[in-house]
């Protein structure tokens, strides 16, 4: 009988043995491979696209302005309708670049990218000028915000872009007063 008890007890302890060895094996192959955390590199790259795109709209290059975009981008214009895909935003940006009097910058205050390295926004600030209907230069200053996407290639490109600006709306007496001048 003792050696039946001993026999028992050595295939339980082998037993257990087997199932702590299977079941940690399995806990460390369904872990996920730890990544290389890219967020500073990609964060500076997408700040510079971000710079270069507002030097580029300020020499008022429309093709390479545009370009910026995704092919599915959307804008998001103040007192306008939603902008989707390229055609659409290239004649805004032509509309603007031939205004007399245009130009154009802005500087982004904040630029994150997700861990995964994919997506990102930038929030920043915008300055637009262009000439009104005497010929008075006439300045805007407001704020932006976009979402962008890294390329296979590396680079960046905006899909969402949305600015408003920091002026007031104006009251029922301004807007009567604008349209008996008109």
């Amino acid at each position: 009988m003792l050696r039946s008890d001993i026999l028992s007890r050595t295939l339980s302890l082998a037993l257990f043995l087997l199932i702590v060895s299977l079941s940690t094996a399995c806990q460390t192959q369904s872990a996920p491979a730890t990544s290389t955390d890219t967020r500073a590199a990609d964060e500076a790259s997408l700040n510079t696209a971000e710079s270069e795109w507002s030097k580029t709209a300020g020499t008022k290059d429309l093709d390479k302005t545009v370009a910026f975009y995704g092919d599915d981008a959307v804008v998001l214009p103040p007192n306008s309708p939603v902008l989707t895909g390229k055609g659409s935003i290239r004649a805004m940006w032509k509309g603007m670049q031939e205004a007399p009097g245009f130009s154009i910058h802005w500087h982004a205050a904040k630029v994150e990218v997700a861990r995964s390295g994919d997506i990102g926004y930038t929030r920043g600030s915008y300055e637009w000028t262009q000439n009104d209907s005497s010929g008075k230069p006439m300045t805007e200053k407001g704020k932006y915000l976009e979402a962008w996407k890294k390329q296979t290639d590396g680079s960046w490109k905006c899909v969402a872009d949305m600015f408003s600006s920091d002026l007031p709306v104006p009251t029922v007496t301004e807007s009567k007063a604008a349209n008996e001048r008109k």
